[in-house]
């Protein structure tokens, strides 16, 4: 594998990302979180409805239509689309998108090393908080890391049947998962703040990386509700039995997760299981539900 020095920055690029090295990311995050859960009433439809302006939000998939249907700015964020917005792929082969978004990068594992933007890589373990156990079980395997811009659906699904073993919190920095920073800032996603859910499937084990970023004031998954604030130093995990009533199945195209206020996806598969499908370059658009992959025969 070449592994390319980072492209040079120009003068007005360097200043840009210097901005988010001084920026006070937990501050300024904190302040985010604090405000999307404040019930302004008419203050807080009147943010919506120029949030939803400025970023062309499809007022049409939501199953609530108006600024006013929503109390909180959360609310509207974490929004649920209408019945059937989505489709599921059906193929029994197939695996399934888990979010909508932008494919920033995808493809094979090799050496340890997924890439994050032209020619930048980071590793497995730094990515999985070391766990070289985990790490090892994804290498020579697939990824697939989508970016949810602010306009996305930021609800997160499942990409295939799966039952819960174990979820990481890993504390971090907050810098923006922006397609810029992920140019320029080395190790982006394994750095930042993240939550790691790892599945076991009917092909092996799968992973499902939740990215925390400036302004993102929490992730939520279905089981756990929100797992931060509290934003405790270090790793954090919770170990969930895999058998009897206690086992967590969550079923192909079910949304497992949400972002309150935006993010990135990452998903890990094992080698010579899955397939990404030939159109999910960088930069591809992506929606949930759409097809990730087919499984290897």
């Amino acid at each position: 594998m070449n592994l390319k020095p980072y492209s040079k920055p120009t003068c007005s690029e360097r200043a840009k990302i210097a901005f988010h090295y001084v920026l006070p990311q937990l501050a300024v995050t904190r302040l985010a979180g604090w405000f999307a859960e404040k019930k302004w009433g008419g203050a807080t439809h009147f943010v919506i409805k120029q949030f939803a302006a400025a970023y062309k939000i499809n007022w049409d998939e939501a199953k609530k239509s108006r600024p006013s249907d929503f109390e909180t700015f959360n609310e509207f964020f974490t929004r649920e689309l209408k019945e059937g917005m989505r489709p599921i792929c059906v193929g029994e082969n197939e695996l399934a998108l888990p979010a909508d978004g932008r494919v920033s990068e995808g493809g094979k594992v090799a050496s340890n090393l997924l890439l994050q933007a032209k020619g930048h890589f980071f590793t497995l373990e730094d990515l999985l908080a070391g766990d070289t156990e985990l790490a090892a079980q994804f290498n020579n395997g697939t990824f697939l890391t989508t970016y949810l811009s602010p306009r996305d659906y930021h609800r997160v699904h499942m990409p295939c049947d799966g039952v819960l073993r174990k979820m990481i919190y890993v504390s971090g920095e907050l810098f923006s998962v922006n397609p810029f920073l992920a140019q320029h800032v080395p190790n982006l996603f394994a750095r930042n703040e993240r939550v790691i859910c790892v599945f076991d499937t009917a092909f092996g084990a799968m992973v499902q990386v939740l990215v925390g970023a400036t302004v993102t004031a929490s992730m939520r998954t279905v089981w756990h509700g929100v797992v931060n604030p509290p934003r405790e130093k270090g790793v954090r995990v919770w170990d969930y039995p895999t058998e009897g009533d206690g086992a967590i199945r969550l079923a192909k195209g079910a949304e497992m997760g949400a972002f309150l206020l935006g993010s990135t996806v990452i998903n890990l598969f094992p080698a010579n299981t899955v397939e990404l499908d030939a159109r999910l370059v960088a930069g591809a658009s992506t929606k949930m539900g759409e097809v990730l992959g087919t499984l290897a025969t």
